[in-house]
């Protein structure tokens, strides 16, 4: 009946992120009612994204291109360069069209619970650029939870020993976000955040 070959298509769903068993299911079955050409169109392009996507040998960016053309874009400014965990990060800053400068993707955060240290993340590479000379801020962008803030620490640190101006991307309350349910830490990091106007 390929009830077994289902259920194996669902159990290679359910191994992606935010993709339980009832969705995983799903899946398998919108699979199995495409159209031979579809199915293997999604299939091809799965092979595809693998064989040809890489990380940037600069910014550690998703590319398939060497170097991205973010990095290879000369109307960029070369004097920041905003700090992110992952390369996925940077296509999420890409989105909101305003930041003209540099990337790096560190390739994580600094965890040691998870046995991730500095010396696990592209953290050489960052400074390595910043020798290079020209830049004059590092932004890090990454997530306001433990890990992500430990990491903005370090780099802070050992980037301000170098002379160059680090900021941090600021926290705070969403548009559209009602006070009333907005957790402590959140609050917090708004009022400490906060711009004159």
């Amino acid at each position: 009946m390929g009830i077994e070959a289902i259920q194996t298509l669902a159990s290679r769903f359910a191994r992606l992120p935010g993709i339980g068993n009832k969705t995983a299911l799903r899946l398998a079955y919108h699979v199995l009612d495409m159209s031979d050409t579809s199915a293997r169109e999604l299939a091809g392009a799965i092979i595809d994204a693998r064989e040809k996507v890489r990380y940037c040998s600069v910014c550690g960016g998703y590319t398939d291109v060497e170097p991205c053309a973010l990095c290879a874009d000369r109307s960029r400014k070369r004097d920041v360069i905003c700090v992110v965990a992952e390369a996925k990060d940077i296509i999420a800053l890409e989105k909101m069209r305003e930041f003209h400068g540099q990337y790096h993707a560190l390739g994580g955060v600094i965890s040691p619970m998870d046995g991730v240290g500095p010396d696990d993340l592209r953290i050489r590479e960052l400074l390595g650029r910043i020798d290079d000379g020209g830049i004059t801020e590092v932004i890090v962008a990454t997530n306001p939870d433990v890990e992500g803030e430990a990491t903005a620490s370090y780099l802070a640190r050992i980037i301000k020993q170098k002379g160059v101006k680090v900021t941090r991307i600021a926290h705070g309350i969403p548009i559209g976000g009602n006070l009333e349910y907005i957790d402590e830490m959140t609050l917090f990091k708004a009022v400490e955040g906060r711009r004159e106007i």
